[in-house]
């Protein structure tokens, strides 16, 4: 089998069809029965086609991309783990808890984290309340 991109010569559409062989193609123009599925015109030709190959460089160069994530994505669970042990999870009360901490001095806590919505970080922010958003991965994406 074999995969051409075509092209109508009458309305411009280009569309891929499947054909046995490249003889098979021939075959078929010369009795003339390709025709194009939007006009049904028979001024149907082969585009200029380029093969897909695979090199060993875009091997090397997704290898190399895939190591770049891993990486990333170890430094991010490491940043979680330090964040786990190190602070309290406070889950979706975090802007009342970030609030809580900022507003009495006198309140002893080692910090926390947890999720808050998008209005509410805006909110927090404008208070001048120091707070960083950062992305989680889910343990089932580790």
């Amino acid at each position: 089998m074999i995969k051409y991109k075509l092209i109508c010569n009458e309305c411009k559409n280009i569309f891929d069809s499947w054909f046995a062989s490249s003889k098979e193609y021939e075959k078929l123009k010369k009795k003339r029965l390709l025709a194009c599925h939007i006009c049904n015109s028979q001024k149907v030709e082969k585009t200029i086609m380029a093969p897909q190959l695979i090199s060993i460089k875009k091997k090397t160069k997704d290898h190399i991309n895939k190591t770049k994530i891993d990486n990333v994505k170890k430094i991010m669970k490491d940043y979680q783990k330090f964040i786990k042990n190190n602070l309290e999870f406070v889950g979706e009360n975090f802007a009342y808890e970030a609030r809580s901490i900022h507003y009495n001095k006198n309140k002893q806590t080692k910090g926390v984290y947890g999720k808050a919505s998008k209005q509410d970080l805006k909110e927090l922010k404008e208070e001048g309340i120091d707070i960083q958003m950062i992305p989680w991965i889910d343990d089932k994406d580790n």
